[in-house]
């Protein structure tokens, strides 16, 4: 980030271990965070781009994620760009966003290191925002694909105040993270998907894998059931695949499975 917006300047406060962007309130990061929040992989909330996150912040209706459950169409129609219907749909897409898959609202606080699969990993194992926050080094790496480092950045961001105000926040505006638990006729299985798909990316593989309980993986391990190979496949994971005896099929086949 520090390359990307040069105008921020990072520093590490004494007795802490991670390094903070000075001013970490600035309408920038803000900015940012939203962006990330409202994306397609966090909430996919619509018509909440970065046009319309940057009016909302500049007008200062925004100070913290929590703050987009708080916006009203009266508020959206003060500002230039939005008119009755597009502040109705604003107000009608936040509204639907009210109780989103945990998974989903984990990825998007933007807790450094937790990516999708690492927020899914996370959520299936601790079920709660609060098991996650409470967890202790050696429980948040009892989870595959979490180390050391990621550990420390989950552990980081739940023991800083700002952001537990903000859960706290979500809260109160009558926010609740849903955790099903899995269901369908993939629970159980295990999937790696390399190589190019011709009729979805990588990305819509694996939602629709999660969608019917299956386990979307990023690397072949003991535990993969199937390595889906498509074009232009690495032959590092056909031999790791091999090795472990996890069945390789191509496309065709994954689609008759899902």
């Amino acid at each position: 980030m520090a390359r990307q917006y040069p105008e921020l300047e990072f520093e590490r406060p004494v007795g802490e271990v991670v390094y903070r962007v000075k001013g970490a309130s600035s309408d920038l990061i803000l900015k940012r965070s939203l962006e990330h929040f409202a994306s397609k992989g966090a909430l996919d909330i619509d018509t909440l781009g970065e046009k319309n996150v940057d009016a909302l912040v500049d007008a200062g209706y925004i100070t913290d994620l929590a703050d987009i459950y708080q916006l009203t169409k009266a508020q959206l129609l003060q500002l230039d760009r939005f008119a009755e219907i597009s502040a109705q749909k604003l107000v009608d897409a936040i509204a639907a966003k009210q109780t989103p898959p945990l998974e989903r609202f984990l990825y998007g606080l933007g807790i450094r290191h937790v990516g999708v699969q690492t927020a899914f990993d996370l959520v299936a194992h601790f079920g709660s925002i609060d098991a996650l926050a409470n967890a202790t080094m050696e429980e948040l790496q009892s989870v595959d694909g979490v180390g050391i480092v990621v550990a420390e950045s989950i552990a980081a961001w739940f023991a800083d105040e700002d952001n537990l105000k903000t859960l706290t926040k979500f809260n109160t505006y009558g926010v609740k993270p849903s955790y099903q638990v899995k269901s369908g006729k993939l629970v159980g299985h295990n999937f790696v998907v390399t190589g190019t798909l011709e009729s979805m990316s990588r990305e819509e593989a694996a939602d629709r894998i999660r969608a019917l309980g299956g386990t979307f993986q990023t690397a072949v391990a003991k535990d993969t059931t199937y390595l889906v190979a498509g074009g232009k496949v690495g032959a590092s994971k056909l031999k790791k695949a091999e090795a472990f005896g996890t069945k390789i099929i191509d496309e065709g086949e994954f689609i008759a499975l899902i």
